[in-house]
């Protein structure tokens, strides 16, 4: 699990990912009244095991707004 403290675009090589999984998402406040939305990706279907968790993000409000203009660049409304 981390904290977002930032987003930038990358220059990796990369490509669509093969398998699906699904995404849970939660409103929490930290101990000093900050609010974050945090997201956890669950394993593929494919995986062996029983599902867990499997990645974890927490954003606060300002990295939530970064990316939501990310995302209003990448798909903009017609």
């Amino acid at each position: 699990m981390a904290r977002v403290r930032s987003l930038q675009q990358g220059a990796q090589d990369v490509r669509v990912h093969p398998s699906e999984v699904d995404c849970f998402y939660q409103s929490i406040v930290s101990a000093s009244g900050e609010k974050f939305v945090h997201l956890t990706t669950f394993g593929s279907e494919e995986r062996v095991s029983r599902p867990k968790s499997s990645q974890s993000l927490q954003l606060d409000e300002r990295t939530a707004r970064q990316l939501i203009d990310v995302l209003r660049k990448a798909f903009p409304s017609p």
